[in-house]
């Protein structure tokens, strides 16, 4: 990589980062591209050079985030050795999202009711979702074979899975001092797998 391109690759890291600061405080429709390069430091032109708009740098935002889960998630599956361990390993990973969120809060909420409202934003949430609950159908499908989980059906299962992993990333971003999210997520996946388990 050349100086100029590492200027430009840190000029868009900088835009990035001034658009996910200035999200988080003012919310998607209150943060003008100006305020953007204002927050950043750099030009217009320096702007529209990396992202055509406002909502392109949204998306690339949002795009990193469910990115680093869906590697998060993957590098799992390479470190257990069965499936139940992998399952319970993804109560340390909820709770690495969770720390991350906390100081962020604002624009993770934003993520999510911007989703609801505009069907980019929520096309860039599914094909991920997809992808998440695929993974876990392949690792049911997996204990199954393996021997260490009852015959269920393994779609049925990655849905009941998501829809407990959401629902305890919701909570902890809403509320993230009321309680232990990291314990608590552990014990839910314990009692999913006591269920689920091949005795």
């Amino acid at each position: 990589m050349n100086k100029q391109q590492q200027r430009s690759e840190e000029t868009r890291t900088r835009l990035l980062k001034a658009a996910e600061t200035s999200f988080a405080q003012h919310g998607f429709d209150a943060t003008g591209v100006a305020k953007i390069c204002q927050v950043a430091g750099v030009t217009k032109g320096a702007f529209y050079h990396h992202f055509s708009s406002k909502q392109e740098i949204f998306l690339e935002l949002f795009r990193r985030w469910l990115e680093g889960l869906e590697s998060q998630m993957t590098n799992l599956r390479e470190e257990t050795v069965s499936v139940p361990e992998e399952l319970l390993s993804m109560s340390g990973l909820i709770q690495e999202v969770l720390q991350a969120a906390e100081d962020q809060l604002p624009i993770y909420l934003e993520f999510w009711t911007r989703a609801m409202r505009d069907p980019t934003v929520m096309q860039a949430l599914i094909d991920p979702f997809h992808r998440y609950r695929d993974l876990f159908s392949e690792m049911i499908s997996e204990g199954i074979s393996e021997g260490t989980l009852k015959k269920v059906h393994p779609e049925t299962t990655a849905k009941l899975i998501l829809a407990l992993a959401l629902g305890l990333l919701i909570q902890g971003l809403i509320d993230p001092r009321g309680d232990d999210w990291q314990r608590v997520t552990q014990e839910s996946l314990q009692i999913l797998l006591t269920g689920l388990r091949e005795r």
